[in-house]
């Protein structure tokens, strides 16, 4: 296990390193000098500086913010099931939400963020109370059960987004950017009104760290301890709609951040929520950042959907999570 501090600062430098590269490296060159100069001395007739500016500033933010969002929702996912296998993709609550901005994207004509995300929020509620109905089983919630309820959920969601999008297909190019995963074309006001969300759970739920390691244990031990771990599953349970629907209202189906970041940040600090929280924050920031960074160089001139650079790095690890069989933590 590694000491958390310096653990702590190193990503921080790390994040601070990624961040740098997203705003420097793309199609159009940028070099250090007008970098620096972009924001000292910006310049609205340079095209350098107005590339920084305004498309990869706030690119590189919303890979930020959404990649820390992601990371904590995954751990939440995992705890509150018992489960490694568990995350907000996994479980169907992306696709719910994706569904509900659909709804609202092709039938209700919404155009703003914030309608977009209270759907996300609704959907996200929607699958999650399904998926906890269909797992419900006398009284228990197996961790099995949970897995295969959040996949018929999933694909039930995803069904009923592609038959909306056959019954009005003139919708189908406006929700490519939800389909696909993207933190490209989002400006600095949109990333910002979800950031505050997800500052203001991270650091509820790190409060909450006490509370949650009570969940890793069994329900009869956590009463002997005198805790009742029934207060605490809804908080965690809102917290994850919150973060998890609100990425999607924002940027779209990301899928195995919530997978992989947790477990990579459990082998640096172990299980205690007090660590695992923000190095899960750190870390998924820090692996979307790289992720859009890199999608930008793969299929030159165009740009390799970021969904779909997650994906390529999660599958390999959540196969190898299964054939481990891996399910409890």
């Amino acid at each position: 296990m590694v000491s958390t501090k310096p653990l702590l600062l190193g990503l921080i430098l790390l994040v601070f390193s990624a961040f740098w590269m997203s705003l420097s490296f793309g199609q159009t060159r940028i070099s250090q000098q007008d970098l620096w100069q972009a924001f000292t001395a910006f310049d609205a007739t340079s095209v350098e500086h107005t590339v920084v500016r305004i498309n990869r500033l706030s690119r590189a933010a919303t890979a930020l913010v959404i990649g820390a969002a992601l990371a904590v929702a995954g751990v939440l996912s995992q705890t509150l099931t018992r489960n490694a296998l568990a995350s907000p993709g996994l479980l169907g609550i992306n696709a719910g939400a994706l569904m509900f901005i659909a709804i609202g994207f092709t039938w209700l004509n919404l155009s703003s963020l914030l309608g977009y995300m209270l759907l996300g929020f609704l959907g996200a509620t929607v699958a999650t109370a399904l998926v906890y109905l269909l797992a419900w089983q006398r009284g228990l919630l197996s961790p099995l059960r949970i897995i295969l309820a959040g996949a018929a959920c999933g694909a039930m969601f995803t069904a009923l987004t592609q038959g909306i999008l056959i019954a009005d297909q003139a919708t189908l190019s406006g929700l490519v950017y939800w389909l696909g995963g993207s933190v490209a074309g989002r400006s600095l006001e949109a990333v910002g009104a979800f950031a505050p969300w997800v500052l203001v759970v991270t650091i509820l739920v790190w409060l909450s760290s006490r509370l949650l390691n009570l969940l890793l244990l069994d329900d009869e031990t956590a009463a002997g301890l005198g805790q009742s771990v029934n207060r605490v599953r809804p908080m965690a349970g809102l917290a994850v709609i919150v973060l998890a629907g609100g990425s999607v209202a924002v940027a779209g189906l990301i899928g195995f951040i919530g997978l992989i970041v947790p477990h990579a940040a459990r082998r640096l600090v172990g299980t205690d929520h007090r660590r695992l929280v923000p190095v899960s924050a750190l870390i998924g920031g820090l692996l979307l950042l790289l992720a859009d960074t890199l999608s930008r160089f793969i299929i030159p001139p165009q740009e390799m959907p970021i969904g779909v650079m997650t994906a390529a790095i999660g599958i390999p690890v959540f196969l190898v999570l299964v054939t481990r069989r891996q399910v409890a933590l």
